[in-house]
C-alpha cells in the first residue's frame, strides 16, 4: 500500500498542477474518480492489462465522455508507464491536495448512535473554529463505542467515546 502511494504521489501532484493551471480542478477531480472506478473494475482491469491494448486505447477507455484533452494525455502517460494500477491512489491523493488548496478538512464522525442534526451542526461549528477552515463531514455509527463519538480528520483524531474512556480507566487501574 505504501509503495502504491509512493508511486501515485508524483502523478497526483502533476494532475493537480495541470488541473489548477487550466482552472479545471473540479472537472479533473470528477474525471479521476471515474477513471479510478473503471480501472478497479475487475472486467476493465483484465481488458486494461491485455498486451494488445496500447496506452491511447487505455486512456480512451478510462476517460469520461467530454474529458479535457490534457486529462486524456495525462492518462496516456500513466498507461505508458504501466501505472494504471495506482489510479485509485492518484485519485485519493489528488482529493487531498484539492481539499488543502480549498482550505477544506474532511472529517469522519463516528458515534455510538445517529447524531441529531443540531448535535452534528454543533460539532461542525466547533471543528470550523478549531481548524479555521471549512469542514466536509461524513458520519457513521459504531455501537461498540457505547456512547460519545470519535472525530477523525486525517491528521487529528479526537476520541470522546465511552469505550476509549473505559480503556484508559482500565489501563490506569492495572498500572
Amino acid at each position: 500500500m505504501s509503495q502504491a502511494l509512493t508511486l501515485a504521489r508524483p502523478y497526483a501532484r502533476a494532475a493537480f498542477a495541470i488541473a489548477c493551471e487550466k482552472g479545471k480542478c473540479m472537472q479533473w477531480s470528477q474525471a479521476l474518480t471515474f477513471s479510478a472506478q473503471v480501472a478497479n473494475n475487475p472486467i476493465a482491469a483484465t481488458l486494461l492489462s491485455h498486451p494488445q491494448l496500447d496506452h491511447e486505447q487505455a486512456a480512451a477507455l478510462l476517460s469520461p465522455e467530454g474529458a479535457d484533452p490534457a486529462y486524456v494525455r495525462f492518462l496516456e502517460v500513466i498507461a505508458e508507464a504501466h501505472r494504471l494500477d495506482v489510479l485509485l491512489q492518484v485519485a485519493g491523493l489528488y482529493e487531498k491536495l484539492r481539499a488543502e488548496a480549498e482550505h477544506v478538512i474532511k472529517a469522519k464522525i463516528t458515534s455510538a448512535i445517529e447524531l441529531a442534526p443540531n448535535e452534528l451542526n454543533n460539532i461542525v461549528t466547533a471543528l470550523k473554529k478549531r481548524f479555521d477552515c471549512e469542514i466536509e463531514v461524513t458520519t457513521g455509527v459504531d455501537h461498540s463505542l457505547i456512547g460519545g463519538a470519535v472525530i477523525d480528520t486525517g491528521n487529528v483524531v479526537i476520541d470522546g467515546s465511552i469505550k476509549s474512556k473505559l480503556t484508559r480507566l482500565q489501563a490506569s487501574l492495572t498500572h
